[in-house]
């Protein structure tokens, strides 16, 4: 027995991280409109897998390039919004969906071949979106952090003017402690980065002189020496540096002789000392940058030689104590001061999303008032919109520009329609002249392209009601918030930007990374196949690299548009174990498209079946597949195979709808047995 409500709860514990409401999409095919997808509305929660399944031609590859914002030139979006981040992903620009793609929402094809650049090396494949990406994030981080940092320090003097001084210099403070912490974050990172290469090294030059085959052994051991003495760094290296130092300098003291004579057993017992010192610096706990930064600020005397842990705990109690403690109580409070202020925004919000819905639910408010009603409302939802929030409420953010876009589509359908619905009685007067005639013309009169000012005025209903009703919700969840933990995640979230300033990407960093998602999604020898092209692997290794291509600059959302269909059986089998098992490593939010449910039954936390550009069925993996609601998804259950199966497969009778001319009501209903 499956307790749906105790699985629907566990999924669906937080808002989602994105969200489609009403999509509409339309291509132009010869002169004429296809329906790709009809009012398609989904939920995406962070952590989950979501399955699109769905017949070829049913608006599942549509969906998911709608949301990259990878449409042909030739589509239409007719309506509806898709949320995310604060953004509406079918109204921003190219240039913003630039910031998205590969950072916070990557993509992995059908044909692995069609995302890899055939005469281009696999290495420089994989680096170059981390390269490209680095510098765009460093921005991004540092602009993020300044930013809450004014933000921060505005809602803290409006708190409590009294102690707006006090405010703006535990700010300015926290901003200083902040720039030591990415000072000693990036020597650090530079020095930990050294000690890893050096550490790959030494394993190929061990293993070469084991095998008689080490070549260039002058400037691969002072290549090796180089490495070891820059991961000499307080917080990497510390009690063994000298030591360190001085198995460095010994690896090309007297290596003429090495070379000569042919033996670097000398050689390889000072590598190994050098692995052991590395080795033990790469393992220990990774200093408290933060707590660090405030004591080289606050000129804090170092403890005595001790572990790092015990050095971070020694600092961050000092750093609590005279700083943060204090600090974190004027955030608290400006918090639950912003809260309530922006509440009582909501509240007032709701009362002119009312006044609003009232006029519109029968019509249009006249020409001379729409404009002006439109401009207040706006203004008014932009006012609740609180900034301290991290997470951007993408359905308030998203309205303004929403409303604007459905008024423009407004006033373009009175100044368009009657001119185009002449101009087809002219065309179609003219065509029935020539039938009158006797004669057989070999041209259609396309149906006029005009803007359904209904459905317009339908889709601002819908706007309105949900971000009241979204406001509603919101506030009743508002006065039983944790003040003290909000805090203390804004703190956390800006020092988490704070890092990203330091996560600068060089060609060195980005090349062993690339070859550390080779490893990781099941490439052998990566070394050696870092420099091959595209055509020396097999269509699975291929995906295998299309994956770690897509992973490179550590999205948030992964689309996987049919991986498998591609590859055989037995491979595809692999890349769903490496999806699931990436999932769960790297706390990936996937959508999975596919026609085959067989292939989504152990993967999909919840399944939307699509049919000719709806869904028709939503729920649960177990929902779908114990208590399917659906003939369609009834019919897909009975068509596939299974190790029990000893009666003749059920197939789909008919034909998928002509989406030129979409179907009322159930689409199925004309193949439903």
């Amino acid at each position: 027995v499956i307790d749906f409500d105790a699985r629907s709860k566990q999924i669906l514990s937080s808002g989602p991280i994105l969200s489609a409401k009403d999509i509409e999409v339309q291509f132009t095919l010869r002169g004429q409109k296809l329906t790709a997808i009809r009012r398609c509305s989904l939920d995406l929660y962070e952590g989950e897998t979501l399955a699109i399944v769905g017949e070829s031609g049913s608006g599942k590859s549509v969906t998911s390039k709608a949301i990259l914002g990878i449409l042909a030139g030739s589509a239409i979006i007719e309506g509806g919004e898709i949320l995310y981040d604060g953004q509406d992903l079918l109204k921003i620009n190219e240039e913003d969906f630039y910031k998205l793609r590969g950072d916070k929402i990557s993509m992995i094809f059908q044909d692995p071949l069609s995302s890899l650049n055939p005469i281009m090396r696999i290495g420089k494949q994989l680096t170059e979106a981390m390269l490209l990406k680095g510098k765009a994030r460093q921005r991004a981080s540092r602009n993020n952090f300044n930013e809450k940092l004014r933000q921060l320090e505005k809602a803290m003097a409006e708190s409590d003017p009294s102690k707006a001084a006090e405010a703006k210099a535990l700010c300015q403070q926290f901003d200083k402690i902040e720039v030591n912490h990415i000072t000693i974050e990036r020597a650090y990172n530079e020095a930990y980065e050294a000690a890893q290469e050096a550490l790959i090294e030494i394993e190929n030059i061990l293993f070469l002189i084991e095998k008689k085959a080490f070549v260039d052994e002058s400037t691969r051991l002072k290549e090796v020496r180089e490495f070891a003495l820059a991961a000499r760094n307080p917080y990497v290296v510390s009690e063994r540096a000298a030591e360190l130092k001085t198995e460095a300098d010994a690896l090309t003291s007297g290596l003429s002789a090495q070379i000569r004579g042919r033996d670097f057993s000398e050689a390889a017992g000072h590598l190994r000392t050098i692995k052991a010192i590395l080795e033990e610096a790469i393992d220990k706990t990774s200093p408290d940058f933060t707590a660090i930064g405030y004591a080289r600020t606050a000129n804090v005397a170092a403890p005595a030689d001790s572990t790092q842990q015990a050095q971070n705990e020694y600092y961050q109690k000092i750093l609590n104590e005279q700083f943060m403690n204090a600090f974190l109580a004027m955030v608290e409070k400006a918090i639950a001061d912003s809260d309530k202020k922006h509440l009582a925004l909501r509240e007032k919000a709701v009362a002119a999303l009312n006044e609003a819905l009232t006029k519109f639910e029968k019509g249009y408010p006249a020409d001379s008032e729409l404009n002006a009603l439109c401009d207040s409302l706006s203004k008014t939802v932009a006012a609740s919109v609180d900034e301290l929030d991290i997470v951007k409420d993408s359905v308030a953010c998203t309205f303004g520009g929403s409303l604007k876009s459905f008024i423009d589509r407004y006033y373009e359908g009175k100044r368009t329609n009657g001119g185009k619905e002449r101009k087809y009685e002219r065309q179609m007067a003219r065509y029935n002249q020539l039938v009158a005639r006797g004669k057989a013309p070999d041209w259609k009169v396309a149906a006029p392209s005009v803007i359904d000012l209904e459905l317009v005025r339908e889709n601002i209903v819908r706007l309105i009601t949900r971000l009241r009703d979204h406001y509603i919700e919101l506030n009743e969840a508002e006065a039983a918030s944790d003040k003290a933990l909000k805090a203390r995640r804004l703190i956390e979230w800006m020092k988490e930007n704070a890092s990203a300033m330091v996560d600068k990407m060089t060609k060195r960093r980005a090349k062993n990374k690339a070859l550390k998602l080779m490893e990781e999604v099941g490439i052998p020898e990566p070394r050696k196949r870092y420099r091959a092209y595209p055509f020396q692997f097999s269509g699975g290794m291929r995906q295998r690299i299309v994956i770690a291509i897509a992973l490179a600059a550590n999205p948030d959302i992964l689309i996987c548009d049919e991986p498998t269909t591609a590859l055989d059986v037995t491979i595809q089998a692999q890349i769903l174990e490496l999806i699931n098992r990436l999932k769960k490593e790297r706390n990936l939010t996937v959508i999975f498209i596919t026609h085959d449910l067989g292939v989504v039954a152990n993967m999909a936390d919840r399944i939307a079946v699509m049919y000719a550009g709806k869904i028709v069925e939503y729920g649960l993996s177990e929902e779908v597949f114990y208590s399917p609601a659906h003939p369609y998804t009834w019919a897909l259950l009975s068509s596939m195979p299974d190790l029990e199966t000893k009666e003749k497969l059920e197939a789909i009778p008919g034909t998928p709808p002509n989406m030129i001319y979409p179907p009322k009501g159930d689409a199925f209903a004309a193949r439903n047995r």
